[in-house]
């Protein structure tokens, strides 16, 4: 279990967004695991010190379950919404967890939670059906044709799992992306795998399903935005009006598979470090042009790409946390307002690694 600490906020600022169904948000940066939690006023506590915290994922069968994968120290996990944590894994040869996600339904399943994938550098991808205490490693995935291809250019003699998007509309059903090299599927829940596609994004570095759009799945990728509405056997990429292709997330709105939204700068270069920082972010909706959405957000100099996320309760909200503060969008990504939240130093300065919502 880490240390926690915790600040509070003003009770204005929490009356403002008592309205919300969520319990609070996670943003994950490299120095620590922040958990902003509502209740009569905002609290911030700060776990995973020293840990490298990477990527987040809240099992939807059962909110009060999160994990939360490292860089170096593995896979943790947590049954109260994120308070303690404990250290999962067994079963997973690697320390470094570069993904983590929890399937969305089973109809099959009498447990009331959900299955866990975990991904590692070097590129393995693992499964629990047992809530995290035992995986098993899912094999095939190694053994597809492109994986002798798959590189991270600064590191290129290694590679790993970017992101893992498990399907909200079909059961077993996963999405996963190497980084860099492929998006590769698995239709049932890692016995069999289904390699890369011609015309299929490369570089993945985020994806979504949604629940309204059976079928569909939205890349952001190093080389560019994909769509592919028949489960990843064609893509296309509407990318007229972005100027900047180097996308890092992508988030939809909950109420309206159509109306998109990405984070964009023109290389990795720009994206990650704020001395370098030029990052904008783009909205789409329905057939239109992308545009930029920038209206309450930082300008993009200085600014780090934005990582999103969205609650299912709360329709036409997203939100989005970068180096300059955590901001939310209640008209899906029109215009932003800055959350005010008191976070403990060094906060979001360095960037943020991945954004989630809380449920209790």
């Amino acid at each position: 279990m880490s240390d926690t600490g915790k600040t509070t906020l003003a009770s204005g600022t929490a009356r403002k967004q008592r309205g919300a169904p969520f319990a609070g948000m996670v943003v994950v940066t490299q120095a620590a695991l922040l958990i902003a939690r509502r209740a009569s006023t905002w609290t911030v506590e700060e776990h995973m010190k020293g840990r490298s915290p990477d990527c987040i994922a809240v099992d939807p069968r059962d909110p009060t379950r999160v994990y939360c994968g490292t860089a170096g120290d593995g896979l943790f996990r947590s049954h109260d919404c994120g308070r303690t944590w404990e250290p999962v894994g067994p079963g997973i040869e690697h320390g470094t967890i570069t993904a983590v996600a929890v399937s969305h339904s089973h109809a099959e399943r009498a447990e009331a939670f959900g299955t866990v994938y975990a991904g590692t550098e070097p590129s393995a991808v693992f499964r629990s059906d047992s809530g995290g205490d035992g995986w098993v490693e899912l094999a095939g995935l190694r053994a597809l044709p492109s994986a002798e291809t798959w590189s991270f250019r600064p590191r290129p003699h290694t590679h790993h799992v970017r992101w893992i998007e498990t399907d909200m509309s079909v059961s077993d059903r996963v999405f996963v992306a190497i980084e860099a090299g492929a998006l590769v599927r698995t239709f049932d829940g890692g016995r069999t795998w289904r390699d890369r596609v011609h015309g299929g994004p490369y570089d993945t570095h985020t994806a979504v399903t949604h629940p309204l759009a059976p079928g569909r799945i939205y890349s952001a990728a190093g080389d560019g935005y994909f769509e592919s509405t028949d489960a990843g056997d064609s893509w296309r990429s509407p990318e007229g009006g972005l100027k900047h292709r180097y996308l890092v997330s992508v988030a939809v709105d909950p109420a309206d598979p159509d109306t998109v939204i990405v984070s964009a700068t023109d290389g990795p270069g720009s994206a990650y470090w704020p001395r370098s920082a030029v990052a904008y972010v783009y909205r789409r909706a329905g057939l239109k042009r992308w545009e930029q959405a920038m209206s309450g957000l930082p300008e993009a100099k200085g600014t780090t790409v934005s990582q999103f996320a969205t609650h299912a309760g709360e329709p036409n909200v997203i939100y989005a946390a970068n180096n300059r503060g955590l901001f939310r969008s209640d008209n899906a990504g029109q215009s932003w307002k800055a959350l005010d939240f008191p976070w403990p130093e060094p906060g979001l300065v360095d960037g943020v690694e991945a954004l989630a919502c809380l449920s209790e």
